[in-house]
This record gives structure tokens, C-alpha cells and sequence, in this order.
């Protein structure tokens, strides 16, 4: 577990830096996850018309369809378990299925879903690595990803992979998760774009995409 390194009392460390118009979020959580994202994509749902969010959450799966329930009322979107092989549609909100790590390809240039059976990484399936790194492959730079509250390391390699296709990470700070393990081990190794309570973070996402839908209409 990380529990030092910088947080929301350091003004250097909560300065957002390098973020861009997202073309998709990448979300990756684990303990105090669903409450987390439960408020986060409830203040981001009227902003997410241009973009896909697609979500690892640490939780065994007979969860999955609870989870995604809850958040469907919270912000009034489709959201679900990703189906293997669906084309990913702005909007929509994808929850990687229990026992399942999730991936993103490109059929022709179509962004589409995939299932994937390998074996857990950081003791973790779905593991939110797996899910970072294909998004750093189709994305690139349009990519977000955001670290939630959660134990352990998972998301950190992924993360590094994002960063160096050019994409961004946001991870919540200490003071606002429940374990600051994951978005602990982004901050400590300075991965994050910025690292904020998570009523913040949604402000600044949000932001980010006024500026997409904004670029949209014109």
C-alpha cells in the first residue's frame, strides 16, 4: 500500500498540467470504487454525449450488473458490462465483466470491445493495466484515464503506457479515497496530469469536455 507522497495539500501537486480534449475515459478503481464513481460520473454524465467511459472496477462478478445499475441511475446513461466484440459508442458507459480483463482494438478503424482470459496481472482480473494499455494503443493522445480510490498497485503500468503514447492521467488524492494505494502509486511515481479530491476532478473533466463538445458543434 502507498500511503505518503504528494496529495491535496500540495498546490504543486494538484495543479492540473498536460491534460487534453479526451476522445474516451479510461476509469480504474478498486476499494471505494462504486461510491467514488458514483459521484464522479453522476457530475459528469450531462458532458459525456461525445465520449465513451469504459471502467475496470476490482469486484467479484455477480457485482457487475448491481454496480453498473446503480451508476445507471446516478447519472441516467446506458451503462452496462462490455460485450465482447460491440463497437464502443459515445455516451455509454462499459464496465469490464467479472473475471474478465478488457481490452479495446480496432476493427478496420472502428473502436470496438474485446474480452480477454490471460491471466490476472498485479493478482487482479479485471485488471486495469490491461485496459490502460489498450487504450494508450487506439488512443493515443486523446486518451484520459483516471485512478480512483483502490488497493494496490494495478493501473500504474498501464499508466506509464498511456503517458508515453501522450495521453493523460488524473489520480484522486489521499485525502478523498478510501486506500490511496493505486492513485498513490501514479502520484509517487509522477504519472499524474494532476491529483484531486474527487468533486475536483470532475470539475476539470468536465471542463475538458465543454471544450470536445464546443469543438463538436462548431
Amino acid at each position: 500500500m502507498h500511503d505518503e507522497g504528494p496529495n491535496a495539500a500540495n498546490p504543486a501537486a494538484t495543479k492540473p498540467r498536460g491534460l487534453t480534449t479526451p476522445r474516451v475515459l479510461a476509469i480504474g478503481a478498486s476499494t471505494g470504487g462504486p461510491q467514488a464513481l458514483s459521484l464522479l460520473l453522476g457530475k459528469l454524465s450531462p458532458h459525456l454525449d461525445n465520449v465513451p467511459v469504459l471502467i475496470v472496477l476490482h469486484m467479484p462478478p455477480d457485482f457487475t450488473d448491481v454496480v453498473s445499475g446503480h451508476i445507471q441511475r446516478a447519472t441516467g446513461r446506458v451503462t452496462r458490462a462490455a460485450r465482447n466484440g460491440e463497437k464502443i459508442r459515445p455516451g455509454e458507459i462499459y464496465f469490464a465483466p467479472g473475471n474478465r480483463h478488457l481490452k479495446v482494438a480496432r476493427l478496420e478503424r472502428t473502436p470496438i470491445l474485446l474480452h480477454c482470459d490471460s491471466p490476472p496481472e498485479n493478482f487482479c482480473r479485471p485488471a486495469v493495466n490491461v485496459l490502460f494499455r489498450s487504450v494508450a494503443q487506439v488512443y493515443g493522445p486523446s486518451a484520459l484515464g483516471i485512478v480512483l480510490t483502490g488497493m494496490g498497485i494495478d493501473g500504474l503500468e498501464g499508466a506509464r503506457v498511456m503517458v508515453e503514447a501522450g495521453g493523460a492521467i488524473i489520480a484522486q488524492d489521499k485525502a478523498s479515497s478510501v486506500v490511496w494505494g493505486m492513485p498513490g502509486a501514479i502520484a509517487q511515481e509522477g504519472l499524474a496530469s494532476a491529483i484531486l479530491p474527487i468533486e475536483t476532478i470532475a470539475v476539470h473533466v468536465a471542463a475538458l469536455l465543454r471544450k470536445r463538445t464546443a469543438g463538436v458543434a462548431a
